[in-house]
């Protein structure tokens, strides 16, 4: 291309983004993040795709059916026993170190016996369901997020190959991933300057993109597309963190993590899954440094899984689930549950888990803290049938 032809604006940001791949961030985000508030507060959402039986996660202990209920069960060589969460009749899974030290912090919340409007068992459509904030599947093409971050005029970034449907609906929305690919060459680079050299929107989206490249690289991004070297899961967390830091950095983040589907042999793969997560929140938060005194982090998943094992040592598709909020900003220590018990005559339909709380209820809260929107901009557009987020209580005074 000849330096002095000029492309379209709207082209010429896209090619901005393809320039650079997948090593930094796209140009509509660097743009958009300029304008944020070094001191507003941040938000994670983490989706595990698949379905966490929050049983399993959060086992009942304290349940008078639960022993008979999950007793059936054979623990792993040398596995620990669930850690107890003081004061109440719950306990977390033994790979949770993290999260139990968080809960002694008071840095995390648990919400037992949650789950979305949905009650089948497909997970397209339930995943599809909870990102678009819906009341039934594909209701909403765009994301409960997207229309938050359109309404608020705020950019997000999502640490995914593709855009979730969570994020859809908003223009300052991006993805993000690592690239491995080698370091670009510096004199295509220069030329890419002096391109756009004549237009300043194009020439400082260019270089707030390549600074968000170097940022990158310092993390030792290059490292994760290694198969087996380290926790992928764990390195995007640590990536968010990072772009969360940074001076004119979103203030959003959408992290996803899959593997959860555990129809067999449920223990030793919850053991490795649960593992993974833990040391990525851990690095999360680590990657924040102060800012995780401003921090929420919402970790939810589709639905939950059978009250019951299967002949396989795993769980099926269920209703009821388990989400967690943590983070420096939230009053943590609590388990927030109407818990609707395990007997046989109180699960639904003598299988799953009775949800007794709407996670979009929470999503609302999240929503609101977030961004400072109405109830009355909260259920008109960004979430609409959810009920009303008030009395909640999730964050400190």
């Amino acid at each position: 291309m000849h330096p002095t032809h000029k492309l379209p604006r709207r082209a010429a940001l896209q090619w901005l983004a393809a320039g650079l791949g997948a090593a930094a961030l796209p140009a509509k985000l660097a743009l958009a993040a300029s304008s944020s508030d070094a001191e507003s507060p941040r938000l994670v959402v983490v989706m595990l795709r698949g379905a966490l039986d929050g049983l399993a996660a959060v086992p009942a202990l304290g349940d008078p059916a639960w022993a008979a209920l999950r007793g059936q069960e054979a623990p792993l060589p040398n596995a620990q026993p669930p850690r107890p969460l003081d004061g109440t009749m719950f306990a977390l899974h033994p790979a949770l170190d993290t999260l139990h030290r968080w809960w002694g912090e008071r840095q995390l919340l648990v919400l037992h016996a949650i789950a979305s409007p949905y009650r089948e068992r497909s997970h397209f459509d339930a995943q599809q369901l909870l990102e678009s904030g819906g009341e039934r599947p594909f209701a909403l093409q765009t994301g409960w997020l997207g229309r938050a971050l359109h309404a608020s005029g705020k950019p997000a970034v999502a640490l995914s190959p593709a855009m979730p449907v969570a994020l859809r609906g908003s223009e300052q929305a991006s993805t993000w991933t690592p690239s491995r690919r080698g370091a670009d060459d510096a004199d295509t680079l220069a030329r890419i300057a002096r391109l756009y050299g004549d237009d300043r929107q194009l020439a400082e989206a260019w270089s707030k993109a390549l600074v968000q490249q170097g940022m990158a690289r310092e993390a030792g991004m290059a490292e994760m597309g290694a198969v087996g070297n380290a926790n992928g899961f764990a390195a995007l967390a640590r990536q968010a963190g990072s772009f969360l830091s940074a001076e004119r950095g979103s203030r959003v983040a959408w992290l996803e993590a899959g593997g959860w589907d555990t129809h067999s042999q449920q223990a030793n793969r919850l053991q490795r899954q649960l593992a993974s997560l833990d040391e990525g929140l851990a690095a999360l938060r680590e990657s924040l440094s102060a800012h995780w005194a401003r921090t929420t982090v919402l970790v939810m998943t589709e639905f939950g899984r059978t009250a019951v094992l299967n002949g396989s040592g795993g769980t099926d598709h269920g209703s009821g689930g388990v989400a967690l909020l943590a983070g420096g900003a939230v009053a943590g220590g609590r388990v927030l549950s109407d818990w609707p018990g395990l007997a046989p005559n109180q699960l639904l339909d003598g299988r799953d888990l009775r949800p007794t709380q709407d996670i979009r209820r929470v999503i609302g809260a999240v929503l609101q803290r977030q961004f400072g929107l109405s109830t009355t901009q909260l259920q008109a557009g960004v979430l609409p049938g959810a009920a009303s987020a008030e009395g909640l209580a999730l964050w400190r005074a």
